[in-house]
């Protein structure tokens, strides 16, 4: 796979710390979307003690788990479906052409990077951008299981 065909979208930066015997250790915890913006797309969690080390890691890991997502010719999904991710619920709805995506945070820029371009979505539940990320790739995965 070529390198410059896939695009990185960085959701969330977070310093996290692990309690030892000497004190408080500090890493980061980067989550990351990947995609072609032709129908592939991956979420991916890496943790490091500095961020770009961490980037590196999270881009690695959402490349381990790309799903290819069915787009109709107006570049939207194929029918509309759910997923659930622990306490997150999103579901999304093809949408006419024009319509442009209709989406926040983290579902965002998951559609955006699998190359949707017309989409309405609803998020529920909780707004942690890891649940829902994993939720939306849930739901892309389950619009065309039907």
């Amino acid at each position: 796979m070529n390198q410059q065909q896939w695009q990185e979208r960085v959701i969330q930066i977070r310093r996290v710390s692990k309690v030892v015997k000497g004190g408080k250790k500090l890493s980061f915890r980067v989550l990351v979307v990947v995609g072609n913006q032709e129908g592939c797309v991956g979420v991916g969690m890496g943790k490091a003690a500095d961020v770009m080390s961490a980037v590196t890691k999270a881009v690695v890991d959402a490349k381990k788990q790309l799903i290819h997502v069915p787009l109709t010719t107006s570049n939207s999904i194929v029918h509309p479906s759910s997923g659930r991710f622990s306490a997150a619920v999103v579901f999304l709805k093809p949408a006419a052409a024009g319509s442009g995506v209709i989406a926040g945070g983290a579902v965002r820029s998951v559609m955006e990077l699998a190359g949707i371009r017309n989409v309405l979505s609803k998020q529920l539940g909780c707004s942690n951008p890891l649940n829902n990320a994993k939720a939306a790739l849930l739901a892309l995965r389950n619009s065309h299981e039907r």
